[in-house]
């Protein structure tokens, strides 16, 4: 029988010796490369993290010691070894295991984090809490990458961090990206474990009091001992810029050596007070097509054969492939064209840009706020900045959208990747806000192509507007063949003409080949649909309105939330023109939609060629607004799961 199948809780990685641990840690990665490799997910970063994972729940005792993930894709193992190896069968899939920690999943997730630089605060805030209700016995473990760190988040809450004195918090810098080997060695472990023992603080305390009271030479002579030690720990170890905030720094520690791990954490987890602990890993460490991945390593992968990690299906041409070569072209035209991303170079398509333009692409990190108003900077020096995100990391820049960008007009265009349903990561990647959040955005315009030929047209206008900002959103997958037009009205594209004025569809962005599908079983019931696409969203041209009047109902068929969408805007513009036609929408509801395939959220909540003709025939023949998707139940709300903190 596998070790690993022996394993259901912490308690069991506990009981295991040194031998039998290194024999789970290979289990664990060979297991990973053959689930991930059939379900997809983020494969990289979890066989980085497996002896790293181990050492924690052998040193600490979850779930009464809390253990908080930045970027919980890299929670894989921590599933693994809190009895969770059944659901790896349908990772990411519905019925399956989430791919973040999910709280309805185990009481050791605590935390359903997804987006970076975010666990530091939550762990301040934990810490804090046990501290003032008197848990002094319950210990903090935040694990954060590297990459994290350059998100201005981390720095705010380890600034607030190193004031604290009696928190039991141990941070681990998770460093895949950089390698101090020489560090990593007897006499930095050594000086490492001096530095954080009470022993070490009370014999600098009794020295300062004995030498400060030495006339003359006592202050000078404590100061240069201090120094010393401190000086000789920096050149063997990069501590420096953590202990000048006030932290107590561990390591480099090798990540990949438990027996290392989990002496230096067990010192940490004693200390009392904040404790950094700096572990160097290789992401990808025992699957060769990872470690050699030298863009990604294998951060986040399809379906791939397991053992040469080559993908089992290539799919048809993909929105990111199509934005990424039209903004090549639109680079070797337009030498004002610059493009920023925030650590998404290869996942937004900027990466084939970057290689054409090097000196022209600037990767800022994971620093989403950085990355817009660095744009509007540029925009004023004469560049046309495109900042490229995915859909839901624009959200955590909003205030820099609305202020330093629109309030300012600068010309700089974002595109969102992954925008609307995306399924398999979760709520906290479904790219659903967008419209809603735009919509509120002074001076923004706003594009949702329907297919490859409106995508191409669509950016390249875009970036002809330079007296404000523009945003292009599409969703992940595989393009829409193109559906072309029967006539332009204004800006409005016609895709298909009702027989009879009876409804006006509004199809926005890539749910078009839904829309026009769904007028023609309508025209089979006897419903008289038009189908147009505005190609612009925001701000909606005037000629809608106009074409408005014609027809008994407006239906807006939009894949993002309903509330403050774009249903609503219509619906507002008709008001204001005191014109009294039903709109109707059909989008997604204002909940927290949790991970499975795109076309079983969008079958679950109605969004299919049946329901809506179905909705479509019964607006028109009763007049009275019903919702889309009441014709099928919505299934149980996850967010209603969601447990409170404890």
């Amino acid at each position: 029988m596998r070790m690993l199948n022996q394993i259901n809780s912490p308690a069991d990685v506990k009981r295991l010796n040194d031998c039998e641990v290194a024999q789970l840690a290979s289990e664990i990665r060979s297991f990973l490369i053959e689930q991930v490799s059939k379900s997809g997910g983020h494969l990289g970063p979890n066989l980085g993290v497996v002896e790293l994972t181990i050492a924690i729940h052998r040193t600490f005792d979850s779930p009464k010691d809390v253990v908080v993930f930045d970027t919980g894709h890299q929670s894989y193992v921590h599933k693994l070894l809190t009895g969770r190896i059944a659901g790896f069968d349908k990772l990411r899939q519905r019925g399956g295991l989430a791919g973040y920690p999910n709280r309805s999943e185990s009481e050791h997730d605590v935390v359903e984090n997804s987006h970076a630089s975010t666990a530091l605060s939550w762990s301040d805030g934990i810490a804090k809490g046990f501290s003032l209700t008197g848990q002094k016995d319950r210990v903090v473990v935040c694990v954060v990458g590297d990459g994290a760190l350059t998100g201005g988040m981390s720095w705010e809450a380890l600034n607030n961090i190193s004031t604290s004195k009696n928190e039991r918090l141990v941070i681990i810098v998770n460093d895949n990206e950089r390698s101090y080997s020489p560090t990593i060695g007897g006499l930095a472990t050594y000086l490492s474990t001096l530095r954080a023992t009470s022993g070490y603080e009370k014999f600098l305390d009794w020295g300062k009091g004995v030498l400060e009271r030495t006339p003359v030479v006592g202050h000078p002579i404590y100061e240069t001992l201090h120094g010393v030690k401190k000086g000789i720990k920096d050149i063997v170890a990069p501590q420096g810029m953590f202990e000048d905030l006030g932290l107590k720094y561990l390591g480099p520690i090798d990540g990949h050596d438990v027996v290392a791990m989990e002496k230096s954490l067990k010192i940490a987890k004693e200390f009392g007070q904040p404790v950094l602990v700096h572990v160097i890993t290789e992401k990808g460490r025992g699957h060769a097509p990872a470690v050699n991945d030298e863009a990604e390593k294998f951060h986040a992968v399809g379906v791939v054969d397991a053992e040469t990690g080559q993908p089992l299906s290539k799919g048809g041409k993909s929105w990111t492939s199509v934005f990424s070569d039209e903004l090549v072209k639109i680079g070797a035209e337009r030498s004002d064209v610059v493009a920023i991303t925030a650590a998404m170079m290869g996942p937004t398509g900027l990466d084939k840009f970057e290689k054409a333009y090097p000196d022209r692409t600037f990767d800022v990190g994971i620093a989403e706020q950085h990355a817009t108003t660095a744009a509007a900077g540029m925009a004023f020096a004469g560049l046309h900045p495109v900042v490229a995100v995915y859909s839901t990391f624009l959200n955590r820049a909003f205030d820099q959208l609305l202020l330093d960008v629109a309030l300012h007009k600068a010309g700089v265009t974002f595109v969102l990747d992954r925008a609307g349903v995306t399924g398999d990561d979760g709520p906290s990647h479904n790219g659903m806000w967008d419209l809603a959040l735009t919509g509120i955005v002074p001076t923004l315009h706003v594009a949702a192509p329907r297919d490859e030929q409106r995508l191409k047209e669509t950016l390249r206008e875009a970036l002809d507007i330079s007296d404000a900002p523009s945003l292009i959103r599409f969703p992940k997958g595989v393009i829409n063949p193109d559906i072309p037009a029967f006539e332009r009205r204004d800006g409005i594209d016609v895709l298909y003409r009702g027989e009879s004025a009876d409804v006006l569809l509004v199809s926005i962005g890539a749910f078009a080949s839904i829309a026009v599908d769904s007028a023609a079983q309508a025209y089979r019931e006897g419903v008289g649909v038009t189908v147009i696409d505005p190609r612009w969203v925001k701000p909606l041209p005037k000629a809608l309105i106009t074409m408005a009047q014609r027809y008994k109902n407006v239906v807006v068929l939009e894949d993002g939330i309903k509330h403050g969408g774009i249903a609503s805007t219509i619906s507002e513009l008709l008001r204001e023109e005191q014109l009294n036609i039903p709109v109707h929408s059909i989008g997604l509801p204002l909940t927290f939609l949790e991970h499975a395939k795109r076309a079983q959220i969008l079958e679950d909540l109605g969004i299919t060629v049946q329901n809506i003709t179905r909705s479509l025939v019964s607006w028109n023949s009763t007049q009275f607004a019903v919702d889309a998707k009441e014709e099928m139940p919505l299934p149980l709300d996850e967010s209603e799961r969601r447990k409170p903190l404890r």
